[in-house]
């Protein structure tokens, strides 16, 4: 039996495409550890599958200063250090990373021990972290066909993101339970990202009273950012998180807000739900949301407001636009061509193996 370890975590987003491809991995018979932070939200994700895990030492590199800047390569050192341990104990025949600082280590030290280690990038353009990884990698599969001009010729593959395939499923009758929202009005989920976003919270609670008139409002609004005073608002409700009941609550959804995360937009895009985009706004990040979502409004998945442009009446409008020509934007998205990025990196991964 062929022995993968998957690496990933500080987000969802780097998280969800490895358990995407769990099933397909098992199917064809690998045998599969975790190698992630010590408390990441990727720990909790990865352990109630029953998959072993193991935590490292995780410090991020920043672009900007903060005194973390002077402690964390040390984390990073001392990640490497335990990385480079546990995959000579564990033995994997390949490595497979989704991103995040805590994976740098263990795709160094996977060079290190002579384990090939393929690598996935969901942007437009590689992040550090990912920059600092493709030197030991062996492939690096990609989402955006403009990514490939990016990257090392003799390592590109354009894979696609894998999506989770429960995602498809979904059961709008389940979700009406499950919320007690009502059959017959329109509804609106609101994505800020695992983490939660505040400005998308804010812009989409300051005109909340004029959403309801046209919308039932689905909220999931990030760990520690639940409003108590709407929680008996008719029509709206608000979760942290929502993992198990998700693809419910998406089938039942008529359009969705979301940032510009590539995993998410993908997800969304696979599940041709019309929906507004809110990127990360280039003060905030290094612009990938902001390429990410004018990718997709290019090609007619999306509308975009960037954070700047928000008011409240542009928000209310471009929601109301965006319902009123929802089926352009199914039509577009039918039109896609889905690759198999699960079929296609599980594939790789099985020909890299030692």
């Amino acid at each position: 039996m062929k022995h993968i370890v998957l690496t990933g975590g500080g987000t969802a987003g780097h998280v969800t495409p490895n358990i995407a491809m769990i099933p397909a991995l098992k199917e064809k018979g690998f045998k599969i550890s975790y190698i992630g932070s010590y408390n990441g939200i990727e720990k909790k994700l990865i352990e109630e599958m029953g998959i072993p895990y193991y935590g490292i030492s995780s410090g991020k590199l920043r672009r900007y200063f903060d005194m973390k800047n002077f402690t964390d390569p040390f984390r990073v050192l001392k990640g490497f250090s335990e990385a480079r341990k546990l995959l000579k104990k564990l033995k994997p025949d390949v490595v497979f990373s989704k991103g995040g600082f805590v994976t740098v280590p263990v795709v160094i030290a996977a060079k290190r021990c002579k384990i090939p280690a393929i690598i996935h990038e969901s942007d437009m353009t590689p992040g550090l972290a990912n920059k600092l990884c493709i030197p030991s990698a062996v492939k690096v599969c990609c989402n955006f066909p403009e990514t490939v001009s990016k990257l090392p010729a003799d390592k590109a593959v354009l894979t696609g993101t894998p999506i989770r395939q429960e995602l498809l499923q979904g059961d709008p009758e389940a979700a009406l339970r499950f919320t007690g929202l009502k059959a017959g009005k329109p509804v609106l989920m609101i994505i800020g990202g695992s983490l939660g976003s505040v400005a998308v919270n804010t812009a989409v609670r300051n005109i909340l009273s004029d959403l309801l008139k046209d919308f039932q409002v689905i909220h999931l609004c990030g760990k520690g950012k639940l409003d108590t005073s709407l929680t008996d608002t008719e029509g709206y409700v608000q979760y942290e998180y929502i993992k198990d009941e998700l693809s419910d609550l998406f089938a039942l959804s008529d359009l969705v807000i979301s940032r510009a995360g590539a995993n998410a937009i993908c997800e969304i895009s696979a599940l041709k739900k019309p929906n507004l985009l809110i990127p990360l706004s280039a003060n905030a990040s290094r612009g990938d949301q902001i390429l990410n979502a004018r990718s997709f409004e290019k090609l007619g998945y999306s509308k975009v407001l960037e954070e700047e442009e928000i008011t409240n009446e542009k928000l209310l409008q471009t929601i109301r636009d965006l319902y009123a020509n929802r089926e352009q934007y199914i039509e577009a998205m039918s039109k896609s061509s889905q690759m198999d990025s699960i079929g296609k990196i599980v594939g790789m991964l099985w020909d890299c193996a030692k």
